[in-house]
């Protein structure tokens, strides 16, 4: 067995944009895909079938294998259901490719509790539920490829996304730690922030942008990660309009003290504390 051919993956959030070319990509490298998508707007609000059964029979018509599931990546009890749906129909679960996502932008100061809440639930919960129902099966079976939607908007920041940009982020703390505990038993955990022109993204970018940012572009690192061959782990890569790349967090040499420094002791190091020029790339001291 090589690449995606006969592997089991789940794609979540697939009824569209990034997802549905994810679920194309694998399926018609000789993945079997379970193609989840809750059917609702982009805001969360809704549910139902056409989206996901949709993308099926793409697949289906271009003679690959796959079925769909409408289960909610928000609660357990759906996570649950998604990896029943890849059990009772392929027979395992070598995958999942968490993409399922929401948006409720606004200001920080505007900020609801509701619109916080909603899309933890559905990008970082829902990336957590889903992985944790599969990861007993991987483990078992001493394989496994978990990729996670991560996002410039987490990694960077963006106006009016500190719901969205602090759930993304919070996704790339979830591989750092999955790569740890599942290296032994084959697993990898990798992150794509991508860059594309989806319903998610159609009002928030330049149309002169988003006509380079077919989604079909991502689609392929994203297959390369859920792959046999591949053998990164713990590692982010922004991919979109061709570009691939990796992106990581480094630490400077700084400073260190004999004793706890005083206000002016510390504030006199701080330029050479601060200072990149020397960089190289962070690793847990722990």
């Amino acid at each position: 067995m090589s690449g995606v051919q006969d592997r089991v993956v789940i794609v979540t959030g697939a009824g569209g944009g990034l997802g549905r070319a994810y679920a194309r990509f694998l399926a018609a490298h000789g993945a079997l895909v379970v193609v989840n998508d809750l059917g609702g707007a982009r805001n969360g609000v809704g549910a139902g079938t056409t989206m996901a059964d949709a993308v099926v029979e793409e697949i289906r018509s271009q003679g690959g294998q796959a079925v769909a599931n409408y289960s909610s990546v928000a609660e357990a009890e759906g996570a649950q259901a998604i990896i029943d749906t890849a059990l009772s129909e392929f027979g395992a679960v070598h995958a999942v490719v968490s993409n399922a996502g929401i948006l409720r932008d606004g200001a920080f100061h505007k900020m609801t509790d509701e619109n916080w809440e909603a899309v933890l639930k559905v990008h970082l919960y829902g990336g957590y539920h889903v992985i944790r129902a599969a990861w007993p099966h991987m483990r078992e079976q001493g394989f496994g490829r978990i990729v996670v939607a991560t996002s410039t908007s987490g990694l960077y920041g963006n106006f009016g996304q500190a719901n969205y940009g602090a759930a993304k982020a919070g996704l790339v703390g979830l591989i750092n730690t999955l790569a740890i505990e599942g290296a032994k038993y084959g697993i990898t955990a990798n992150a794509v922030a991508p860059l594309a022109a989806t319903r998610m993204t159609e009002d928030i970018a330049p149309q002169e942008l988003l006509d380079k940012l077919d989604p079909a572009l991502v689609a392929p690192a994203v297959g390369y990660l859920v792959s046999d061959e591949n053998q990164d782990t713990a590692s982010v890569f922004v991919v979109g309009g061709g570009l691939v790349q990796r992106v990581a967090q480094f630490q400077s040499p700084g400073v260190t003290f004999s004793s706890p420094p005083d206000l002016a002791e510390i504030a006199a190091q701080w330029s050479t504390i601060s200072d990149m020029s020397d960089a190289k790339l962070g690793t847990n001291p722990v």
